[in-house]
């Protein structure tokens, strides 16, 4: 059967065998908990507990002191919407249906509150991991950025398996903290004190919030709360008081904006207190688990959806964000998709241990498959990571990663990785086990191998209308004089 075939079958009114749906008896016991938080633009190095000593994330440390560090982790994609999509599908960017950011809509609608803004949307019938928790019994809520289809669109998170969402459906709109709206449940929540430009309502603390009452409003049966907040995805803009923790203490070159972005006087210190901001609220969703007893009984889960970024005032390279890593957001090189990843559940996961197992985004679907009970989808991409993050030594491994942008590809196997910044460039070759700056390209000293992760890399993408491969550009013809007269 085709993939798309089986995406198509499995989307229908139970989800058909890939879920081999049941539905809950007073007899069994109750499922854990899923929290799963994403930051947005995070670098592997902009938490202390991945090497960052600049920047207080002592929430995050604690959560990884709890639980396990994974050192060998991967976003689903470079940028933002087709992360996203690999999380919920179980899909690599090869087979996903999003292949990068593309804008649907008119660009200012979000303003006046139109629903046609946003990001391509995914198929109605599309296998969501959302879809699956929902059939299983699950709470299911979204708080934070979206990225996957317009509110009434086939996208709209409540046609994916969420029973709510809150915060942005457009990724262009959360280019704001201080935005003029949210989206609550498919509906416009308009924010009365930040209107005509003011900076009053931080949208953060706003998603925040209400990822708390989410917990609140369902601590009496299974949940699966998905956060992917907005930290620290620029624009550089945080609350006075999260700014007066890190005002002063370096040198801070003003930022003065520009391509969309607001300009900041210190973008350093505005980093590093956004991270923070959003450090403190990972810290209030574990405080809550404990005051309701429910620590025992939920998996939290936090990383990141690509390297940090280049634009917008923030400095990577101040913060050494992608260490030890080359490149950043937007690129398949490590430091676009390495990201930090930490797993926390009190009884079950060792605390204070770490994984080298080598995992992505798209193993979150069947983890969660394999951690409910339910049948795993043959035709994914993904492999549970649960006996990994358990200190199992039953896990299976990987034969392949696979990326895709904006024509750059990029594959895994072992230690090995290839990658081609343009389909119609040399692979360039590195052993990251040897090399994890990626900077010895071992292409010609080892062609057969290259020759063979060249095939695999091709043999790994679908085709796909919407997002096609870039072609090689052709050159100009030579201009040609005219006749003479």
């Amino acid at each position: 059967m085709r993939r798309r075939d089986f995406l198509r079958t499995a989307g229908t009114a139970t989800l058909g065998l890939a879920l081999a749906t049941r539905t809950l008896s007073a007899a069994e016991p109750r499922r854990p908990n899923i929290v799963f938080i994403l930051a947005d633009d995070l670098g592997y190095a902009d938490l202390g507990c991945y090497g960052q000593t600049r920047i207080k994330t002592p929430h995050i440390d604690s959560l990884a002191a709890q639980g396990i560090r994974l050192t060998q982790h991967y976003s689903g994609n470079p940028v933002c919407a087709p992360s996203r999509c690999t999380l919920m599908t179980g899909l690599h960017t090869g087979h996903a249906q999003v292949r990068n950011n593309k804008q649907v809509g008119g660009e200012r609608a979000w303003e006046l509150g139109f629903t046609g803004s946003g990001q391509h949307p995914i198929a109605e019938y599309t296998l969501t991991v959302a879809k699956i928790l929902k059939e299983a019994g699950y709470a299911t809520g979204a708080y934070g950025k979206w990225g996957l289809g317009t509110v009434a669109s086939s996208g709209d998170p409540q046609k994916q398996g969420f029973d709510h969402f809150y915060g942005y459906i457009c990724q262009r709109q959360a280019h704001t903290f201080y935005p003029n709206h949210l989206w609550n449940d498919g509906q416009v929540e308009w924010i009365e004190e930040n209107k005509d430009g003011a900076e009053v309502k931080y949208s953060h603390d706003l998603i925040a919030a209400k990822a708390l009452d989410f917990i609140r409003r369902y601590k009496d049966q299974p949940f699966f709360l998905y956060a992917p907040f907005t930290i620290p995805h620029v624009a550089l803009q945080a609350p006075q008081d999260a700014l007066d923790q890190y005002k002063g203490q370096w040198p801070d070159p003003a930022y003065d904006g520009g391509r969309g972005y607001v300009a900041h006087d210190t973008p350093r210190a505005c980093y590093a207190a956004m991270v923070s901001r959003m450090d403190a609220s990972v810290g209030s969703i574990i405080a809550l688990l404990k005051e309701l007893n429910l620590e025992d009984n939920t998996l939290v889960i936090f990383t990141s959806d690509n390297g940090p970024t280049f634009a917008g005032g923030s400095d990577p390279a101040f913060f050494s964000s992608a260490s030890p890593f080359r490149g950043l957001k937007g690129g398949v090189y490590e430091g676009g998709i390495r990201v930090p990843s930490i797993a926390r559940w009190p009884g079950r996961i060792k605390p204070g241990s770490t994984s080298d197992h080598v995992s992505a985004f798209w193993d979150f679907l069947p983890t969660c498959c394999e951690l409910t009970g339910r049948q795993i989808p043959q035709d994914i991409d993904g492999i549970s990571m649960l006996p990994a993050l358990l200190g199992r030594d039953n896990q299976k491994q990987h034969e392949y990663l696979y990326w895709e942008l904006n024509g750059q590809q990029a594959i895994r196997v072992g230690d090995w990785k290839a990658l081609r910044n343009k389909p119609w460039l040399d692979v360039e070759l590195y052993n990251l086990a040897e090399d994890i700056g990626e900077k010895n390209n071992l292409a010609k000293a080892s062609p057969d191998l290259a020759r063979r992760l060249t095939e695999m890399i091709d043999k790994n993408r679908t085709s796909s209308d919407v997002f096609p491969l870039p072609k090689k550009p052709q050159p100009k013809p030579a201009a040609t004089s005219g006749p003479s007269t």
